[in-house]
């Protein structure tokens, strides 16, 4: 009783705006009492009004009622606050909607502190305190405040869950809960790691992703810088051809011309001449004088021999026509070349290329739309390996096989390379039997077939790109790196290859396909597949895709 006298008093003597303490206390002529800062805040915000009123009851007051201090109110306060009970804000005490309230409390009731599975019901820290106290309820179980203390009575048995019920009571197949929690726990982390794989294998995509982005980045600008120092060399070399022809018909002009003048000049002083010879004649003519005309006639008379013909023939000059349609027809080679050039090139070749190489496929059947028939190749096959099923199967066998000597043939290790070449998209399928170890392998057709191990072996050098499978474990080799590789276990492998994205993927094969190891790398050479057999009688086949 005496608890809930105190109780009363935090109540009564809390101001309902603060919901704290009344601090410097004043009375109302309603009866109603406040902090004396809480209500004249409350009243600057009805200074337009000039009607003021009481929070609580609404009414009236016109004009601004003067405060003054509450001293019993006051005194009655300080006397609350040495008990040691100040109630702190109701945002930390009293339970709100989204809280768990006490369910011993009357009126307001607090937030509760703990909730109890025995009693079905939740406590303040005041109430809880027989819980702690009294022996009868100590071995009551308390939890953090819950409203869903019904989940957990076992509906049949109507008590608090002790046993985890497997079988919804179907025989009573029960574990203790500890036990299926432990079970379930497992399986939790089993989610998580799965979680925690595909993040990491979408992490790796997205890393993948942004160095194609680099990649592309990379290409395109050099693409452009190479492009513009080629087209101003090719501008530069067309612009001193056309300074070259301009001198040529320069240097034919000024011959030509010379040529003419030369004659023009000639022929200019000839008719000078003439005409003076003409006026010598016509003074001859006019001689009244018989015996003076026969006198000068023989040496006036003669007439010098002309140097040039009678006539000068025109002939159209052709010469710079010709040059003219000689430009005019490496103007049209050009741009056949340019035109038929860039149709190899087009913008739009290149976007859609770049665009698709993106588009990796995400099921079997959007592989098998890039499957290679592949055969290998009898000139490249060590010669302990037998190739059968028309040249898609390989075995490793101990005695050796009559091959005609080749240079392409692998001499030192037992490896075998494709007939056809891989360029494009590529997919294709191995499926690997036997006790040994199977390399799936992609690799340039100038890798060495002898010397040194790291020169001929797949995944050793800078030339192939090899996938080790094992009975118990997966490892990618390149330039004698070697990665482990986690993933399911399966005899069949998918390999999928874009040559211009430059990417190599490898698959587990099964019900369904699972991403092994990813490569993003820039191919600069033609690809063959090819495989490496460890361990007698152990085998590889090409699969026939449909």
């Amino acid at each position: 009783m005496a608890e809930k006298g105190v109780q009363l008093d935090r109540e009564t003597f809390s101001c309902s705006i603060c919901l704290d303490l009344l601090k410097d206390p004043v009375t109302l002529s309603c009866g109603r009492s406040y902090c004396m800062k809480c209500i004249k805040t409350h009243w600057d915000g009805e200074d337009e009004k000039r009607i003021y009123s009481c929070p609580q009851c609404r009414k009236t007051f016109s004009p601004r009622p003067d405060l003054e201090k509450n001293t019993m109110l006051a005194v009655l306060v300080e006397e609350l606050k040495k008990t040691g009970l100040q109630a702190a804000a109701a945002d930390h005490c009293y339970a709100g909607d989204e809280d768990v309230s006490c369910d011993v409390c009357t009126g307001r009731k607090l937030k509760a502190f703990k909730s109890c599975l025995v009693c079905l019901a939740s406590f303040c820290e005041k109430h809880i305190q027989p819980h702690y106290d009294s022996p009868p309820f100590q071995k009551h179980k308390l939890v953090q405040p819950s409203k869903k203390l019904q989940e957990n009575i076992c509906s049949h048995h109507d008590e608090v869950k002790k046993m985890f019920c497997c079988t919804e009571h179907k025989g009573y197949d029960t574990v203790s809960a500890a036990a299926e929690r432990t079970e379930r726990q497992r399986e939790l982390e089993v989610s998580r790691q799965n979680i925690q794989q595909r993040i990491q294998d979408r992490e790796k995509d997205v890393k993948l992703l942004q160095q194609q982005l680099e990649a592309i980045n990379g290409s395109a600008d050099k693409a452009v810088e190479d492009s513009e120092e080629m087209f101003t060399h090719m501008i530069h070399l067309i612009q001193k051809t056309g300074r070259d022809v301009e001198q040529q018909i320069r240097s034919q002009q000024e011959t030509e011309m010379s040529q003419v003048k030369e004659l023009q000049e000639k022929l200019e002083q000839e008719i000078r001449d003439l005409k003076r010879k003409d006026a010598e004649l016509k003074q001859l003519s006019d001689t009244p004088d018989h015996n003076q005309f026969l006198h000068n006639y023989p040496s006036v008379s003669a007439l010098s021999e002309s140097t040039h013909s009678s006539s000068i023939n025109i002939h159209p000059l052709r010469h710079f026509e010709e040059v003219t349609a000689a430009v005019l027809e490496l103007r049209d080679h050009l741009q056949d070349i340019v035109r038929d050039t860039w149709t190899n090139i087009s913008l739009t070749q290149l976007d859609a290329s770049l665009s698709d190489s993106q588009a990796e496929p995400k099921t079997r059947a959007g592989f098998l739309k890039y499957s290679h028939q592949i055969t290998l190749d009898p000139n490249t096959a060590h010669r302990n390996l037998l190739l059968s099923e028309g040249n898609r199967k390989v075995t490793l066998v101990d005695q050796q096989q009559p091959y005609s000597d080749y240079p392409d043939r692998f001499t030192r290790y037992h490896q075998v390379l494709s007939r056809e070449s891989l360029t494009g998209r590529c997919y294709w399928e191995v499926e690997w039997r036997g006790e040994g170890v199977v390399d799936v392998v992609v690799a340039y057709k100038t890798i060495s077939r002898a010397g040194r191990w790291n020169e001929c072996g797949f995944g050793l050098n800078d030339k192939s790109w090899a996938f080790h499978c094992s009975p118990n474990s997966y490892e990618f080799r390149y330039n004698n790196i070697q990665t482990s590789v986690s993933g399911p276990r399966s005899s069949r492998v998918g390999v999928y290859l874009d040559h211009s994205a430059g990417i190599l993927s490898f698959y587990s094969v099964s019900e369904t396909m699972t991403l092994l190891h990813r490569v993003q790398t820039t191919f600069t050479q033609q690809l063959h597949a090819g495989l490496w057999i460890y361990g007698f009688r152990t085998s590889a086949e090409l699969c026939q895709l449909k």
